[in-house]
């Protein structure tokens, strides 16, 4: 009988089945619950400091921390030094998958990419020295869509990749969201990879994105899981209705309506392996103990792969 996801996952008798049958065993995370390691990404409980962020996520279990630009340049700023936070970071028992993110880092001109570049830079340099593995690319300033060149916008982000990877050693992955018009759905945002011709070229899907942008969740099994560089994870109510949602609207994963268990289900056929990430921005939820938000948030997306991969 052929062991189920679950079985494959746990090892045992099933990883010696999956070598009998040519198969490398999965990696497992959080004690055999997941083969994806669970990140939380720092805005799901944003009021606190970032030093606050990071205990509070190893104190609830998470294997990885996703920070913001924002938070990273705030903490220098007032005298930290990055490099030490990376190393606090680590002995917290977490380490850093991507930062959100690169903004505005794909402008519309060749003049505007110029007088970006230095700001890019800048937050690549901060990314690296707190050890991140990647960098999330926002592909604006929005625009039109008739004004969008996803020529253009894919042979800068083949510059990008190069940048990030030979300067500092960061793996850009691009990002798709509702509010860009010409890179809002998984279709879009994989043309400008692929177009990009880069090896490292990888897209960043948000569930909660994937169904506001009318991207659907179909096209996930028609990708190669390297090609994700971390997938962002929470759900949507029945209400509002779609085309009222916004990111404050966003809840717990399993608390919606998204078919999450498929999502996941397709991940794993594809063979995705790296983070699944936790992304909440609902202010009801920041009004919490964080600690209590940054444990059930986990104990429920571990609830939704375990019902998953049974």
């Amino acid at each position: 009988m052929k062991p189920s996801r679950r079985e494959l996952l746990v090892g045992g008798a099933a990883s010696a089945t999956a070598a009998c049958a040519g198969l490398q065993p999965r990696p497992s995370f959080q004690g055999g619950r997941s083969p994806w390691p669970i990140c939380m990404d720092t805005a799901t409980i944003r009021p606190q400091t970032l030093e606050k962020k990071i205990e509070v996520a190893a104190a609830a279990g998470f294997d990885a921390i996703e920070p913001w630009d924002g938070e990273l340049r705030d903490f220098e700023r007032a005298g930290g030094d990055l490099e030490e936070l990376g190393m606090r970071i680590r002995d917290a028992g977490l380490f850093v998958p991507s930062v959100i993110g690169l903004w505005d880092a794909i402008p519309a001109t060749q003049e505007a990419w110029e007088a970006q570049l230095p700001h890019t830079r800048e937050r690549l340099r901060m990314f690296s020295a707190v050890g991140s593995e990647q960098a999330q690319v926002i592909p604006g300033p929005g625009r039109p869509l008739a004004e969008f060149d996803r020529v253009w916008t894919a042979e800068r982000y083949h510059d990008l990749l190069e940048l990030g990877i030979n300067d500092y050693g960061v793996v850009p992955g691009l990002v798709f969201v509702e509010f860009l018009e010409g890179c809002k759905r998984l279709s879009q945002a994989m043309d400008i990879a692929i177009q990009s011709q880069h090896p490292e070229a990888r897209v960043i899907p948000d569930v909660f994105h994937m169904h506001i942008g009318g991207s659907g969740f179909e096209g996930l099994g028609h990708m190669d899981g390297d090609a994700i560089a971390i997938f962002q994870f929470n759900d949507a109510p029945a209400s509002p209705p779609m085309g009222e949602l916004k990111d404050s609207h966003r809840v717990f994963p399993g608390d919606g309506i998204l078919p999450l268990e498929k999502s996941l289900r397709d991940l794993w056929d594809i063979g995705y392996e790296r983070c699944v990430s936790l992304e909440l921005y609902n202010p009801s939820y920041w009004e919490r103990d964080p600690l209590e938000v940054a444990s059930e948030g986990l104990e429920k997306t571990l609830g939704v792969i375990e019902r998953a991969l049974a």
